[in-house]
């Protein structure tokens, strides 16, 4: 869905911006990935190396809130998105996918097994199916609705999907037997399959004049039985697979924040409030949402890394990094002051990068001042 922003940018720089800012996104991906897998933490336990063991909590907060954003908005498009092909209405498909969702949580991480893998196998399979059917379209350039977007923006909105998963993937590199290769194949992985994702919302709006998801669906298989069914399976089921990994570490999350809170209980609560969300709340525009976990999560992220692969710091042991604190927040300032420059390489990656910079000099010039 969010590749249907990019239509407006034709084909040649749209692809451009899905392919660099992916590539840049899924970098930072590895990195934040190989930090959790190497030092078997979970990503809110990784923020304790940098921000302190109370300074993470702060960080554990803004990620469930970010979480539950993405339960509800991952569950309010993908009701809007099957209510279209099979129109029973919004609320019910909502809590279809909202029960669906819960049911993923309670069976357990562990005990999917060969649940998640025929759902995979079918997602893949349909997608190819629905790929087929868009790229086989005549192109029709010129008959985009939609805001015009700079080629900046466009990168950033690439980069945002990745670093979305930023305060995520440790939850999983974490139990990996083998952390560099577990995370490289994450991060490999998602960056293929989600530039091909982008690829079919601008491509699917580009030659059929749409952004509406299940527009797309039955305009490419005008005429061709049965597509119906197969658009809605896979709404469904990729709604269901990736919105269980956004609850599921907002159980996660909640660890850090208190031991106390039982995490599956909590996933669950997360998966109620975020239907409520999808039945009650307007969540059409996602473009500010996206922005601001990139204003939160880049900078941190950014501290992160100059503390672990180059000044080796570890603060786990103090109560709070103030120096990261500090750091943090010139890199969050930073970041929305970039979101109102036009950059060819968006707001992220300059963002990041001068925060890595600002944390090395600042811890640099600290020395041994303990604070």
């Amino acid at each position: 869905m969010t590749g249907t922003y990019l239509a407006p940018l034709g084909m040649e720089k749209g692809i451009l911006a899905i392919l660099l800012g992916h590539g840049i996104g899924c970098i930072l991906l590895f990195l934040a990935g190989l930090m959790g897998g190497r030092t078997r933490k979970s990503s809110m336990e990784t923020a304790a190396m940098s921000f302190g063991n109370k300074g993470n909590i702060l960080f554990a907060l803004l990620n469930v809130l970010q979480l539950v954003g993405w339960t509800g908005i991952m569950i309010y498009d993908g009701a809007l998105a099957a209510d279209g092909l099979w129109n029973i209405g919004k609320v019910i498909w909502a809590i279809v996918i909202g029960a669906l969702i819960v049911l993923w949580l309670v069976v357990g991480l562990t005990h999917l097994g060969k649940l998640n893998t025929v759902a995979m196998i079918a997602l893949f399979l349909l997608t190819i199916v629905i790929s087929v059917m868009t790229f086989g379209n005549v192109l029709q350039e010129g008959s985009i609705d939609g805001e015009e977007i700079s080629f900046g923006a466009a990168v950033e909105l690439s980069v945002a999907m990745p670093l979305s998963w930023f305060p995520l993937i440790s939850d999983y590199t974490r139990e990996a037997k083998k952390p560099f290769g577990a995370t490289m194949v994450s991060s490999v992985v998602y960056g293929l399959v989600s530039c091909w994702m982008f690829l079919i919302g601008m491509v699917a709006t580009i030659n059929l004049g749409t952004g509406d998801i299940a527009g797309i669906i039955l305009k490419a298989g005008r005429g061709i039985g049965g597509l119906a069914a197969v658009g809605l399976s896979i709404v469904v089921l990729s709604t269901v697979t990736t919105t269980f990994l956004d609850a599921y570490s907002a159980g996660v999350s909640a660890l850090s924040i208190s031991k106390k809170i039982p995490s599956k209980l909590f996933a669950i609560a997360v998966t109620v409030v975020g239907t409520l969300g999808a039945v009650f709340l307007p969540m059409d525009d996602i473009t500010d949402f996206l922005y601001l976990i990139g204003s939160v999560f880049a900078p941190m992220i950014a501290v992160m890394i100059a503390d672990y692969y180059i000044l080796k710091k570890d603060m786990s042991s103090k109560p709070i990094g103030w120096l990261s604190f500090i750091c943090w927040l010139i890199g969050f300032a930073i970041y929305r002051w970039l979101l109102h420059v036009d950059t060819p390489l968006g707001s992220t990656l300059p963002d990041m990068g001068i925060t890595l910079v600002i944390t090395v000099i600042i811890k640099a010039i600290a020395g041994r001042v303990k604070l």
